[in-house]
């Protein structure tokens, strides 16, 4: 049975119900844009690759699929990378480790950048601001895992790595994570 998001979406795409969509879309928005934003490092492209995002769903192009499995939330997620993904290479932007960069130069101190402004709202901004200074690969799990309560099956299915190799990442990260943590003199309570 689909989750009620999966739901949902299903009820938009048989019946059009535009509340079903609205639903989902003021759920997920600011996780996507931050999400995405990681990618790309651009809030204005970021928000227009959130939309973009929601296009694909509105017209069908992604199918999400009914399974115990697969969450909407991960298949939404996967969905939003790929387009970040897809930027990247229209803009010929190789040179930049797409996995390698995720979340690096997002200062969340500044107060006038939207994405502060949305940390601030969340207890999460130290844990944020301690995501940038370990491996990217770490960060991006780490992320799913903590700003987006995913499940490692969930992870893994974005990140397109194994369940065993995404559990490593996991721990691995959160032992970098905790590393960090005790540097900048903040208890470990993660």
């Amino acid at each position: 049975m689909p989750d009620s998001d999966g739901l949902l979406y299903i009820r938009f795409q048989t019946s059009g119900d535009q509340n079903a969509l609205e639903v989902l879309f003021n759920k997920y928005k600011e996780g996507l844009v931050l999400f995405i934003h990681g990618f790309v490092r651009n809030m204005d492209v970021a928000e227009e690759l959130m939309m973009d995002t929601f296009a694909v769903l509105v017209s069908g192009v992604a199918r999400y699929k009914e399974t115990e499995d697969a969450l909407f939330k991960t298949w939404l997620f996967a969905v939003a990378k790929n387009q970040a993904f897809a930027y990247l290479r229209k803009r010929k932007f190789w040179f930049v480790s797409l996995e390698k960069d995720f979340l690096d130069n997002v200062e969340s101190d500044d107060d006038s950048q939207p994405i502060a402004v949305f940390l601030k709202k969340k207890r999460e901004s130290q844990l944020y601001r301690s995501l940038k200074l370990i491996d990217a690969d770490y960060r991006q799990a780490l992320y799913l895992q903590y700003f987006e309560n995913m499940k490692p099956e969930q992870i893994s299915r974005i990140i397109k790595k194994n369940i065993k190799q995404t559990y490593n990442l996991l721990a691995r990260g959160k032992e970098a994570l905790r590393t960090i943590y005790e540097r900048m003199g903040y208890p470990w309570d993660i």
